[in-house]
């Protein structure tokens, strides 16, 4: 249990040390002479400014074989603190040669994780950073009270952690400094009418937090953040007009965070880089089942030009007549109404009905081809992601009222197709919820061959769409895990000659080399997670496990425990394990290896299921573990963890 520090015996104890510090880099040369280090117990007093930071700390009754001593380079000496195998725990440090302690850095597993600096050496501390396992974040606490006020570094994951933690906290000056700024915004050289309104939405985000949370059942004073989940993030060029400079955008990021055991999504919503701090544009909201939220897709900076420009009250977009900027004025309006938190299906039904006439109304009115494409798009968009998520199931029967309507008025346009796909998607998320209410036990079948049925009319009629290659992905998933390995392989076979410049179709490449891998060697090449690059070849000889996973996963945190018995008992025998992460946030993963014990050596390359190594072999589930044998080659390119403990057992063994 980590205690709170004491900052008036700290000083007191500082100064003292100081002191001993330089009697002893004097007299270094002269052990005989040299000043008495402080006491173990003394050094344990010592705790971050900063509350959420995992360091080790011995047991009282551990002290006695741990050890400080003297630590000088140059000019900064001071203290080291080892624990009981020799690991560095602290180091209290002056950099400057100055007598006073600057720097307080805080060890687990040997490896620094935290460090508090003074900078301007009055004895307090103004910056924390966050290091190695421990993350990325530089924060500058401006006033010395033990608070940051200003980020120097923060990722997006680690923005999201932030906000997540100051609201359950009730810390509002915590949740406003991860908040947008009209400062951010001007460095960005943001358009004004798109600066107003992320400007009103991150402002008073303390009392719009507190709002959130007397209505929220999965935000409480105990829940934590568990991880970060977004998509790529999206640049958009300065020739879009939206600002003087290239915008790094998160599009609509989610958080997941755990209370008691009980695991619920945030809506963080759209994000931006400033510098190399991530910001929030708004406060998160719960998602929470039907009563929930709306989880929109785009957010102000995503929007096209001309709404926000008349959202805020600013010139029109170009080509945008009076009437068009009327409607979607109050379209803005009517997607901020959708991101609410808590509005009954009622309300939203109503609001989604609103933004339905709303955006007929502007498609109608709208002067180009490419602004009536837009706006349709938004509008196929917004009723397909409503109806996926269950928050408006109607989106399913009016994406079939719009494919009709395309259908009779112009049956060659893209959108027909557009909007054809989406509606196939969305009417078997509603059907498998609608049978999941009504525990129907035949009707989760019948869904899922309809929605076959639906993809296969679609790749017929629509081969040369957009969409038609994703079609073929989904079906060739769906017959290989139903263990239809031959009609996987045909739809696969088929994207590769139909589609093959499509991410669709370089994944159904790399399936194909998957499926046909027993027996060969396996080639697989990549940075490690902590340097240098991982070979299979260089563990010829060995028996080896490979472990395409992700901490997002939950299913492949199952399997950890059973993975560590495997490595401890058969790595002196010559097995290793050799983990592909898939995680979107590599901040996050050395955190996760060290609390799961995962020592075994890590493969990892940014984009998740999309990286090369991914797609290299079309891996489509997480875990997918392939087993190699001493030569190289591969025995089972679909193994669980209870088949390697057959296979890594003797026979004799196996049979007493």
């Amino acid at each position: 249990m980590q205690v709170e520090r004491s900052d008036e015996m700290n000083v007191q104890t500082q100064r003292t040390w100081m002191w001993i510090v330089v009697l002893g880099a004097t007299c270094v040369a002269n052990a005989a002479s040299a000043a008495p280090p402080p006491s173990v117990k003394e050094t344990m007093a010592f705790v971050p400014k900063q509350r959420d930071v995992e360091f080790e700390t011995p047991k009282p009754e551990e002290y006695a074989k741990c050890k400080v001593e003297l630590d000088r380079k140059g000019k900064v000496s001071g203290w080291v603190v080892l624990g009981v195998n020799g690991q560095i725990l602290r180091k209290f440090l002056d950099t400057d040669g100055d007598g006073k302690l600057d720097q307080w850095r805080y060890f687990n597993h040997g490896i620094e994780v935290y460090r508090d600096i003074d900078t301007n050496d009055n004895e307090k501390v103004d910056q924390a950073r966050w290091l190695n396992l421990g993350g990325s974040r530089w924060g500058i606490d401006q006033n010395e009270d033990g608070r940051i006020d200003v980020w120097r570094i923060l990722s997006a994951a680690e923005a999201s952690k932030e906000a997540v933690r100051a609201m359950v906290s009730g810390d509002d000056a915590a949740l406003q400094s991860v908040m947008v700024t009209a400062e951010d915004l001007k460095a960005l050289g943001l358009n004004q009418a798109m600066a107003a309104k992320l400007l009103e939405s991150s402002a008073d985000a303390g009392k719009k937090s507190r709002a959130v949370l007397a209505k929220s059942k999965s935000l409480t004073g105990q829940t934590k953040w568990s991880r970060f989940d977004a998509s790529m993030p999206s640049l958009i060029p300065t020739d879009d007009e939206k600002a003087t400079a290239d915008l790094l955008v998160y599009e609509n990021a989610v958080a997941i965070v755990e209370t008691q055991g009980k695991y619920a999504a945030v809506q963080v919503g759209e994000m931006i880089r400033i510098g190399e701090v991530w910001k929030l544009t708004q406060v998160p909201q719960p998602i929470e089942g039907e009563n929930g939220s709306i989880v929109t897709a785009g957010g102000i900076l995503m929007q096209p030009l001309m709404a926000a420009n008349n959202a805020a009250g600013g010139a029109a977009g170009p080509g945008a007549s009076p009437e068009v900027e009327k409607l979607l004025g109050e379209l803005v309006k009517i997607e901020q109404g959708l991101t609410q938190p808590n509005a009954d299906r009622a309300a939203v039904k109503a609001l989604m009905a609103r933004r339905g006439d709303l955006l007929n109304q502007a498609i109608k009115l709208a002067e180009t081809d490419d602004e009536r494409l837009l706006l349709t798009k938004q509008l196929v968009d917004g009723f397909a992601l409503a109806a996926q998520v269950g928050t408006y199931p109607e989106g399913a029967a009016d994406l079939k009222a719009m494919e009709q309507d395309w259908r009779r008025k112009s049956p060659k346009s893209p959108l027909v197709p557009y909007v054809v796909y989406r509606r196939i998607q969305a009417q078997y998320y509603v059907g498998l919820q609608d049978s999941e209410k009504d525990k129907e036990k035949d009707k989760p079948a019948e869904v899922q061959k309809d929605w076959i049925k639906g993809l296969e009319e679609f790749i017929a009629e629509f081969s040369d769409s957009e969409d038609s290659s994703d079609a073929m992905l989904l079906l060739a998933h769906h017959e290989e895990l139903s263990a239809r390995s031959k009609e996987a392989t045909e739809w696969y076979q088929r994207l590769v000659k139909e589609k093959p410049k499509t991410e669709a179709g370089q994944r159904a490449v790399g399936a194909l080399r998957r499926l046909d891998l027993n027996g060969k060697p396996l080639v697989l090449t990549g940075p490690g997670l902590d340097g240098g690059t991982i070979d299979m070849r260089s563990l010829r000889g060995k028996n080896v496990l490979v472990v395409f996973w992700s901490s997002e996963y939950k299913v492949c945190e199952d399997d950890l425990p059973d993975l560590r018995a495997l490595y401890q008992a058969h790595k002196p025998k010559g097995f290793e394990i050799v983990g592909v992460c898939l995680d979107m946030n590599k901040a996050a993963v050395k955190p996760y290896l060290a609390q799961h014990k995962m020592t075994w050596p890590q493969l990892y390359q940014p984009g998740g299921l999309s990286n090369p190594m991914a797609l290299g072999y079309g891996v489509i589930s997480l875990p997918t573990m392939f087993l190699v044998n001493a030569e190289g080659v591969v025995v089972s390119r679909n193994t669980s963890v209870q088949e390697v403990k057959t296979a890594l057992t003797p026979k004799a063994a196996a049979g007493k």
